[in-house]
């Protein structure tokens, strides 16, 4: 794998091939353009005690999707990084929560998405987690979060399903994936973690990448 020597803040996503395997690393700040290349993500679903999930709206000023309402939290884990890891990092500096009972669910869901002319493309496993309460307060980020709200997962499901809720498109295809492992998130079976992307390290699968 060809890696970039980043910047000491520099964040770095895993650029990958079509079957998953590492082949080098990009700047974040500028990977995302009209041509971006394939790259690691991952996609997570909080919900609450009482079976709620937390929804978000990504930040106006956002590079990319701008404004767009979305599943709970996104991103990139860093080279090497498990991505349990890097959901727990991302819910605690973006939503100022810590999630528990973290599991695996679409471990090979990928999409690609367009708006004004910037391009997602990204190899992008779904995870499913609980935040202890119900409908607790988060600290969103203003950079990342423009709002966030608790909503039913069986009201947001049907309203995404039926065109009725807007969302990204990476959302509203995950929805459709998930509805049909089962009409309650604790109904999803608990995926296994080898069938994650090559490149994609987690605790319980390969080490962290060399």
């Amino acid at each position: 794998m060809t890696v970039v020597t980043p910047d000491a803040d520099e964040e770095l996503v895993v650029l990958v091939s079509p079957d998953g395997e590492a082949i080098g690393t990009a700047p974040k700040a500028t990977v995302h353009h009209a041509d971006t290349p394939l790259h690691l993500a991952f996609s997570v679903y909080l919900l609450d005690d009482a079976g709620s999930l937390l929804v978000t709206q990504r930040a106006l000023a956002k590079a990319t999707f701008p404004g767009v309402w979305t599943n709970s939290a996104c991103g990139h884990p860093a080279p090497g990084e498990p991505v349990e890891d890097a959901v727990g990092r991302r819910a605690r500096d973006e939503l100022g929560l810590d999630v528990d009972d973290l599991r695996l669910v679409l471990p090979h869901f990928s999409y690609r998405a367009e708006m004004d002319g910037v391009v997602e493309w990204e190899l992008c496993p779904v995870l499913v987690g609980r935040v202890s309460g119900v409908a607790p307060q988060p600290g969103p980020d203003p950079a990342e979060v423009e709002a966030a709200e608790w909503v039913p997962w069986r009201e947001f499901a049907a309203d995404v399903l039926s065109g009725r809720r807007e969302v990204s498109t990476w959302c509203r295809e995950q929805v459709a994936e998930l509805a049909a492992l089962g009409a309650e998130p604790a109904d999803w079976p608990t995926a296994d973690a080898a069938d994650l992307p090559p490149a994609m390290s987690s605790h319980t699968t390969q080490p962290p990448l060399e």
